[in-house]
């Protein structure tokens, strides 16, 4: 059995942060996963809080038994909160940012690692990041029609209490966090970087997204997530998108075969 969610998440109320192309994003995954025989379930803006998207990956992995694949898309905007509990050596929590961040707060890294151990033994599990899923990555918007690229990095201090937000920006510049692997994660670019959310043909899509579909739809059968990743990278970072995606995971789970 092979299941997939899809997240894409344009709207940010109270934020002034909107983005473009991430609910394309999302429509994108879901409908080359379903040419590939995933059973595909999308969250879009509004639907995208983050007790839907808890509840819609515990509902993916429970569906889930030995030798089933699971993959999960998210493209939206990504930040980080101060680290409370000292298990990150740049002192960030790096976090996903639901419809209702501005209300309810980010989906951090410590809580999706927790989500994503719930998978049963011998579940194939692929998390999809085209945001800042790493350190202090954030995604760039150039609204159609303009030429003029925005940086949409949402930062802590909008949805942070004051003395929090204080913390936040006291915290110096160090290394990337340390990578753990309760999934095999394909990232947009490298935590000290920026994604993009661009415009290709006058339709938004994230850069990261839009070149890792068109390297998939090239690829011959009997491949791995690691060719993938090698495809993706022959045309990213580039001259427009200097973005340096990654794949996160164990030797084993990179040589898993691709969707498989």
């Amino acid at each position: 059995m092979k299941l997939a969610l899809a997240i894409g998440i344009n709207d940010y109320p109270g934020t002034g942060s909107d983005l473009h192309g991430c609910v394309n994003d999302a429509l994108d995954w879901a409908a080359e996963l379903g040419k590939r025989d995933f059973d595909v379930r999308l969250l879009l803006d509004g639907e995208a809080t983050g007790d839907a998207i808890r509840a819609g990956i515990r509902q993916r992995l429970e569906a889930a038994g030995p030798g089933d694949t699971v993959v999960v898309t998210y493209s939206g905007h990504g930040t980080w909160v101060p680290d409370a509990d000292g298990d990150e050596p740049d002192r960030r929590d790096e976090a996903l940012c639901p419809h209702d961040v501005n209300t309810r707060g980010p989906l951090l890294d410590d809580e999706l690692f927790e989500l994503f151990l719930q998978r049963r033994r011998g579940v194939r599990l692929v998390f999809v990041s085209d945001s800042c899923h790493s350190g202090t990555v954030s995604r760039y918007a150039a609204p159609t029609g303009s030429p003029d690229r925005l940086i949409k990095f949402l930062a802590p201090e909008v949805f942070l209490s004051a003395r929090a937000a204080a913390a936040a920006r006291g915290l110096p510049r160090l290394p990337r966090g340390r990578p753990r692997h309760a999934a095999l994660l394909l990232s947009g670019c490298q935590d000290i970087e920026y994604s993009y959310d661009a415009v290709f043909d006058g339709r938004p899509n994230g850069a990261f997204t839009y070149v890792a579909l068109a390297a998939l739809r090239r690829l011959p059968g009997g491949t791995t997530y690691r060719d993938w990743m090698r495809a993706i990278c022959a045309a990213l970072p580039s001259r427009d998108y200097p973005q340096q995606p990654g794949l996160q995971g164990t030797s084993a789970q990179k040589s898993w075969p691709l969707l498989g």
